[in-house]
């Protein structure tokens, strides 16, 4: 569907004081299942207006997210990428460890723009993701960039991270 045709998908309705409304993340999530139809595994999601979150069958402490984040200067950014959120920081820097040993078949799937290490903002947790600028609502083609985006995380990890 065309997102220009509804006539929902304005920036008044997207746009919130600390985010972009749910809407704006199910049409990111809509478009990601159509990139991941192939990976195996039962698809979950949560969509919210600070972002949209995905794991594969009861994986929620390692998931995908694109979500809104206050970046160092300020200003909002959006993260896109793999996290692992268990506990204990010794779990997720295990399974950040078993990634990393498999860095070269992820990083020739996602390039240099992948970063790997201690989560943004919650040194516990472990990432591998990247950093854009905020999305625009009213732009239809951001949100299909962001849905592409999140899913080349996902072709790319998920095999490993199963494994």
């Amino acid at each position: 569907s065309d997102p220009h045709a509804d006539p929902e998908w304005k920036t008044s309705d997207c746009m919130t004081d600390d985010g972009i409304s749910r809407g704006f993340f199910e049409w990111v999530l809509d478009a990601f299942e159509g990139f991941t139809s192939s990976v195996d595994g039962q698809l979950n999601s949560s969509a919210h207006r600070r972002g949209l979150k995905v794991w594969y069958d009861d994986a929620k402490k390692e998931h995908y997210e694109a979500q809104l984040i206050k970046l160092s200067t300020g200003d909002v950014g959006l993260e896109i990428g793999f996290h692992a959120e268990h506990p204990k920081d010794d779990d997720n820097q295990v399974v950040l460890d078993r990634l990393l040993a498999h860095e070269p078949v992820w990083r020739e799937q996602l390039g240099a723009e992948a970063e790997a290490g201690v989560f943004i903002g919650a040194d516990r947790w472990r990432r591998i993701s990247e950093v854009w600028d905020a999305p625009d609502p009213d732009d239809p083609e951001s949100s299909i960039e962001i849905a592409a985006r999140l899913a080349d995380y996902v072709i790319a990890v998920e095999p490993l991270r199963r494994a």
